[in-house]
């Protein structure tokens, strides 16, 4: 599954100039339909999730990149990850530096890259800085020679083609969430790890009260 690697504004003179709310509205809930049932059978098929989970229930550290738009993939992976594995750090956000990472790379140490088109500079010059330093790299991406192909230890490569002027997110979550659940399942401790934040979460009342009974 590889992605046309077009700019948003090419995108939007193909896709979406000219075109009544309507007509955009159907096109792109055909091809969403589409992306869908391709992405699915994709992920029937190939082993590269599994690969990918595999080596993170593996790793002592796990640490996850991302910019741009790509950092909100990360930052989602990373949530889902943390609820049930320990050692899980997200890059990008402002909260840790890629430089401390960089200069503290252990074995067992792994980053998961998410890195689609248009390939950010930051995203291909740190995680290819932490894949030389010796540290395991699990890439995202959208197409089977980006510039962190040649790196990775593994690679998902997901497709994210859209009616719209930006591409579609479909696909990559739908990839997301399989590895994180399939990460989370393979984790021993994961189970007392997520009733122990459940039970956190209800004493320090992290989460509003809901009141189910009929209005």
């Amino acid at each position: 599954m590889t992605t046309h690697r077009s700019t948003p504004s090419e995108r939007f003179d193909r896709n979406v100039q000219r075109r009544s709310a309507q007509v955009l509205k159907q096109r792109v809930l055909e091809q969403q339909r589409t992306e869908f049932e391709k992405a699915l059978a994709w992920a029937a098929e190939q082993d590269a999730i599994e690969r990918a989970a595999a080596l993170i229930v593996s790793a002592r550290r796990r640490h996850l990149l991302g910019y741009g738009k790509s950092l909100a993939y990360a930052s989602m992976l990373a949530t889902d990850l943390s609820a049930g594995l320990s050692g899980v750090q997200l890059i990008g956000d402002g909260s840790l530096r890629a430089l401390d990472v960089l200069s503290d790379i252990r074995q067992g140490d792994l980053m998961v890259a998410v890195s689609m088109s248009r390939y950010r500079r930051e995203t291909v010059e740190v995680a290819g800085a932490y894949a030389r330093r010796g540290g395991d790299l699990v890439l995202i991406t959208d197409a089977d020679d980006t510039p962190l192909s040649h790196l990775a230890t593994t690679s998902i490569v997901i497709g994210a083609d859209s009616a719209s002027y930006a591409n579609s997110p479909t696909s990559v979550v739908l990839a997301l969430h399989l590895l994180a659940t399939l990460t989370i399942a393979s984790s021993k401790g994961a189970g007392r790890r997520l009733r122990d934040r459940d039970a956190l979460a209800s004493e320090l009342r992290i989460y509003a009260e809901t009141d189910d009974r009929d209005q």
